[in-house]
């Protein structure tokens, strides 16, 4: 008998149970269970008694469904629901695609000698450091010395696109968040969820709505995966700006607008800049994964060496994924550290 048999047995559900039994054959359990002694097969169940899950009670219960019938029925419900979804989703996400398509484009046919003094022109700007311009030419140069410099710009050029979107997303949350204690309850579950799930997992839905040869497939999923970090540390910033000088903004007579944009995001700009460099660094990983579904860029290069054991071009491959995150967390800080000078690495 089954281990749970009594259970229904004792509440009057056996003849629920059975509706669905076949009159077939009976298993070597069943038949061993029904020739066993009903004190020993409970003797023996107390001790080996398993867990109740849904298999072990659809032993004792037909009508009751297996996990197999979960997990088929969640597939088949998304699948129904696929084309509707797509409908929705597509002229929305179709400018990610255009985004995603003109970089590519532009840092691959744009001679090295312009994109390069270009990059550098960005660095200093954002530093003010000669030493880190320095520091990033020699990155870039040993790149392509070694004839990763196409991949390493469209690396790079996905990293600026989902970044960007990132941060135009990301703030405008962030601040809703601050301003409202309501939707910051409802906002953290989903914010929890986003962090916690292994990035292989945002490819799962993503490769059933979208074919893998479109560009933002690996975008919303580069999106999803970053865009925790800019959102979460925008509300901490703005939420921990002193309230005495809100309290004299309010004297001052300032809308909730200059309130806004005059002292509390200037303020909290240390913590939202500290944002954006854990977003882009998280997007940087999420590329080199996103490879799986066509991503162009270094993570190729580190999935041909896994495929073939080609342990020289993934080790390459690898290394120079180390000098992007290298340069642009170098980056990222040397401009935080220009906002707030208190700050130190």
């Amino acid at each position: 008998m089954a281990s749970y048999d009594v259970v229904f047995d004792t509440l009057g559900l056996r003849q629920w149970c059975d509706r669905d039994a076949g009159g077939g054959p009976m298993t070597m359990d069943q038949l061993l269970g029904r020739n066993a002694g009903g004190d020993e097969a409970a003797a023996k169940s107390l001790w080996e008694l398993p867990f109740p899950s849904l298999d072990t009670l659809h032993q004792a219960c037909n009508a009751l469904p297996q996990t197999r019938n979960v997990t088929k029925g969640l597939e088949e419900l998304f699948l129904a629901a696929k084309d509707g979804l797509k409908v929705v989703l597509d002229p929305v996400t179709q400018p990610l695609s255009w985004l995603l398509d003109g970089s590519l484009f532009l840092v691959l046919n744009t001679p090295w000698f312009v994109i390069v003094p270009l990059l550098l022109a960005v660095v200093y700007a954002v530093s003010r450091s000669l030493r880190l311009v320095a520091f990033v030419a020699l990155c870039i140069f040993a790149l392509a010395f070694i004839d990763h410099y196409d991949h390493a710009m469209q690396t790079l050029s996905i990293i600026f696109v989902c970044a960007f979107l990132c941060v135009l997303l990301g703030v405008p949350i962030g601040i809703a968040m601050s301003r409202s204690d309501t939707m910051k309850r409802g906002t953290v579950p989903i914010l929890d969820m986003l962090q916690t799930l292994p990035p292989f997992v945002y490819l799962i839905p993503l490769i059933f709505l979208f074919s893998v040869t479109e560009l933002k497939l690996y975008g919303i999923a580069i999106i999803l995966y970053a865009i925790v970090p800019v959102i979460r540390l925008t509300d901490l910033g703005i939420r921990q700006v002193d309230p005495d000088v809100v309290e004299a903004a309010n004297a001052f007579g300032m809308t909730e607008r200059q309130k806004l944009f005059g002292v509390q995001i200037p303020l909290a700009l240390p913590t939202i800049m500290a944002g954006v460099n854990q977003t882009i660094m998280m997007s940087l990983a999420m590329v080199v994964i996103a490879s799986l579904v066509s991503a162009p860029g270094l993570g190729v290069l580190v999935l041909r060496g896994i495929r073939n054991l080609e342990l020289g071009v993934g080790l390459v491959a690898g290394l120079g994924i180390v000098l992007l995150a290298v340069i642009l967390d170098r980056v990222t800080k040397a401009s935080l550290q220009r906002i707030n000078p208190e700050k130190t690495d």
